[in-house]
């Protein structure tokens, strides 16, 4: 007998005993997990969270009834950043065990780069492992560079150096190339671009502490999109994909950016800093350059970027923002399919104009509480400033899902990878 705690499925009710309606029982060897007709995934979860909180630290998935989302429902609900391994899936007729597989892969990279501290996981460092990570996958397809403090500003990557500079960790800009093609002048498919904030301090509009307590968590869109290009080409992706991560650290100094200060970026926008702690808009600036510069005619980009994008939509969903109204239905739609719930929030074209400066073409947020009403849209439509083809083929993902500060009855503490399955739909389904 298995030393593990077993854990089978159901799609009969539970014993009257264990409650009305009860999703969960226990036996000798372990317990049994009671399928719903409502919200059967989510239960599932449910579950495997309040299995975990019994102090159970590893468990075997059993029987025919499990099927590849049910296993990845209740992996999700189990783990925690101090145990990522603890599930033991089933092979049987209903699950794909190789995707399971893939998408393990690419979870766990994601929750260790999350939850990782910012000691260990800063610009430089974030650069590397993700390039590390993708390499690994296809050692013969990826190329990398990374550019570093002052080299920013030789090639006019005027936001993330800006943003970056206050720290003693140099910021930096990787570009990654995935070319499975063979052909060095193969197009470029599609493009990613995350925000890698590893730490958050809100710069001279400094956090409280318990704003700030997070914040290793700010570099989660870099995360999400490395995970998604890795779980895409896991599926067997064959296009031609470019990935920047914006990575820095937001922190102050006497050579910290300040308020008042004015960007000046490759595309000759003029940028107010009415708010520092509205940086992940700055460093995307460049990524989103960058990525129209490759000539892909599909850029994602992924951030942690706005608490009222929480606000909005809470901590279940995503919001997604495009002027593509075509494109943001279809993502949505692609999130439906991978299990993951996102919500398409306003952005139009006069968003642009709700940061307005008297001394620049446009300010980085609003001085007010939150950046004030619209908050993630007005950050969506400064970030659209930045975009190629007047934003045709972009669509921005923010991150409202992508990590909670305590646990929940669905997941514990830390990162939950929300998002990196609409990613890699995304890119295999429209690069």
């Amino acid at each position: 007998m298995s030393e593990k705690f077993v854990v089978q499925l159901s799609e009969q009710s539970a014993p009257s005993h264990w409650g009305e309606n009860a999703s969960l029982s226990f036996n000798e060897h372990g317990a049994t997990v009671h399928l719903s007709e409502q919200e059967t995934l989510k239960n599932v979860q449910k579950a495997a969270r309040t299995i975990a909180t019994q102090g159970v630290k590893a468990v075997e998935l059993t029987g025919d009834t499990w099927c590849t989302e049910s296993q990845w429902a209740f992996y999700q609900g189990f783990v925690t950043p101090k145990s990522l391994n603890g599930v033991t899936f089933v092979d049987n007729a209903q699950s794909d065990i190789k995707e399971l597989g893939n998408l393990k892969t690419s979870a766990i990279w994601a929750r260790e780069m999350v939850n990782g501290t910012a000691d260990d996981i800063y610009p430089e460092s974030l650069a590397e492992k993700a390039a590390e990570f993708i390499q690994s996958l296809a050692p013969e397809h990826v190329s990398y560079q990374i550019i570093k403090g002052d080299a920013l500003l030789e090639q006019q990557w005027i936001g993330i150096h800006a943003v970056g500079r206050g720290s003693v960790r140099p910021p930096v800009l990787l570009e990654l190339d995935y070319n499975p093609t063979g052909d060095a002048n193969a197009p470029v498919s599609a493009a990613l671009v995350g925000k890698g904030i590893t730490f958050d301090s809100g710069g001279y509009s400094i956090k409280s502490s318990e704003g700030m307590l997070g914040m290793k968590c700010d570099m989660g869109g870099a995360a999400t999109v490395t995970a998604g290009l890795a779980l895409a080409i896991n599926r067997g992706i064959e296009k031609r994909i470019k990935l920047f991560l914006c990575c820095a650290e937001n922190l102050i100094s006497g050579h910290a950016y300040k308020l008042g200060d004015i960007l000046t970026y490759k595309n000759g926008t003029t940028v107010e800093i009415v708010n520092t702690d509205a940086e992940g808009r700055l460093v995307l600036a460049d990524g989103l350059m960058a990525a129209g510069e490759s000539g892909a005619p599909l850029i994602i980009d992924a951030a942690t970027l706005t608490g009222a994008a929480l606000v909005a939509v809470g901590q279940e969903y995503n919001a997604l923002f495009a002027l593509d109204k075509e494109l943001v239905r279809e993502v949505e739609d692609f999130a439906s399919q991978e299990m993951e719930a996102a919500w398409p929030l306003p952005l139009e074209k006069w968003h642009q104009q709700n940061c307005p400066s008297a001394y620049a073409d446009t300010a980085n947020s609003r001085a007010q509480k939150g950046g004030g009403y619209g908050g993630a849209s007005n950050a969506a439509g400064f970030l659209s400033r930045f975009v190629a083809n007047d934003g045709k083929g972009w669509v921005h993902i923010d991150l409202a899902a992508a990590f909670n500060m305590s646990s929940t009855n669905q997941w514990a503490a830390g990162a939950t990878t929300q998002g990196m399955r609409t990613v890699a739909r995304t890119l295999l389904e429209k690069a």
